[in-house]
């Protein structure tokens, strides 16, 4: 009887040691839920892109006179000037100055020209909207564009957290007033610099060689 015991206690034990070496079956990850949510937000962005193109679209449909031309990175553009003389656009390395307000779709002016003066931008190096990033390339000096960005090239699901909502379309009507080197900017702003020391050093001169009016007889 003992022995009968002694086995069988011997034998659960084995099968105890022999179940602890099987294989686990792995965790599902807890982040499993994140690829339907993906889905989701695709298709939730996919419809709010309609959604924002459908209203474009309404907006160059009922004014036929201006005529807008598509960008390959799905904003659209009209000119109220047009420079057909030169053929330089701004590039990366170069530092462009420009003036623009932002309206919302409506015509609406949302920032001013002089709340946003003056715009100096060193071109692909500064982080502003995509659109402005690319629309500012198109552009020549003397330029008046304006450009209607979808949120996503704009301020994006966040607005700007003041004036601009959240997934909100603009309109940027940009003057691009002039652009430069950087390299050549820098230098007329060292010489700007020592310009003004100069003119101080005549400006602190004159008293001394002027009488004061009172003293005048």
């Amino acid at each position: 009887m003992k022995n009968v015991k002694l086995f069988t206690s011997i034998f659960l034990l084995l099968v105890l040691v022999s179940s602890c070496k099987q294989p686990q079956e792995a965790r599902r990850p807890i982040s499993q839920a994140s690829g339907s949510f993906m889905k989701k937000s695709i298709v939730r962005n996919k419809k709010l892109v309609a959604t924002e193109e459908t209203q474009i679209q309404a907006l160059i449909k009922s004014n036929p006179a201006v005529k807008y031309s598509a960008s390959k990175k799905g904003y659209w553009y009209s000119y109220d000037i047009q420079n057909k003389l030169d053929s330089l656009t701004p590039k990366k390395g170069d530092v462009a100055f420009f003036d623009y307000e932002i309206k919302d779709l409506k015509g609406t002016i949302i920032y001013s020209e002089l709340e946003l003066r003056p715009q100096i931008y060193y071109v692909d190096k500064q982080n502003i909207i995509m659109g402005l990033r690319d629309g500012i390339k198109l552009m020549r000096k003397g330029e008046k564009v304006n450009f209607i960005f979808p949120s996503n090239m704009g301020y994006g699901y966040r607005g700007d957290q003041k004036k601009i909502g959240m997934n909100q379309p603009i309109i940027c009507t940009v003057t691009l007033r002039d652009f430069k080197s950087e390299v050549l900017y820098k230098k007329e702003n060292t010489l700007k610099v020592k310009t003004p020391a100069a003119t101080a050093t005549v400006q602190e001169e004159k008293p001394v060689l002027t009488k004061p009016k009172d003293t005048l007889n």
